[in-house]
């Protein structure tokens, strides 16, 4: 009889909170993290590597770090692409330059531009460069459409005119890494 009981009772709860109105869950709050790393390794057959920092700033994110094995004295485009992929000898597997909004391509302060473009980097008598770029309207992590977060980073051989549609006439892909969130 107990058995009875028990049972009826729990097909009665069952029932009574079937007929509850269904609620759904407000989505998790959207979280941005607050650094990742880039280690660059060269791409078609140059010497080029490096290791970078990002950061959550501003409109957007800032990169920083050294990146050696340039020519000496020489200027550099450097991008933000759209796949987090570097397999290809060449980095093409990256895709183009990360382009959320869909602007044309341009220079970052200067009007419309690709989220993933960036100021050129120049390189030292050692072949060195210094970076201290910003790309602006990008997240870092939280899942947007303009999250930069397992992206790749691609340093190219010729400097960005800011004007050639869409790659900024920057030349072949020297170096390629994936943004890996660290926290």
């Amino acid at each position: 009889m107990k058995t009875a009981l028990l049972a009826a009772a729990t097909i009665l709860a069952l029932s009574a909170c079937s007929s509850a109105p269904k609620t759904k869950a407000p989505p998790p709050a959207a979280s941005t993290a607050k650094a990742a790393v880039v280690n660059l390794s060269s791409a078609s057959a140059s010497l080029v590597s490096g290791r970078l920092t990002v950061k959550p700033m501003g409109d957007g994110v800032h990169l920083t770090g050294e990146i050696g094995g340039l020519a000496p004295n020489s200027v550099h485009a450097i991008h933000i692409h759209e796949k987090g992929d570097c397999s290809a000898a060449d980095a093409s597997s990256a895709g183009g330059h990360f382009n959320p909004a869909g602007a044309p391509h341009g220079k970052v302060d200067s009007g419309a531009h690709h989220g993933g473009d960036m100021d050129n980097i120049s390189a030292n008598a050692d072949g060195i460069a210094k970076v201290s770029v910003h790309a602006q309207g990008v997240t870092l992590g939280g899942g947007a459409a303009n999250d930069v977060a397992g992206k790749a980073v691609i340093v190219h051989a010729s400097p960005d005119d800011y004007k050639t549609q869409p790659t900024g006439n920057a030349g072949g892909r020297v170096a390629c890494g994936v943004i890996t969130v660290t926290q």
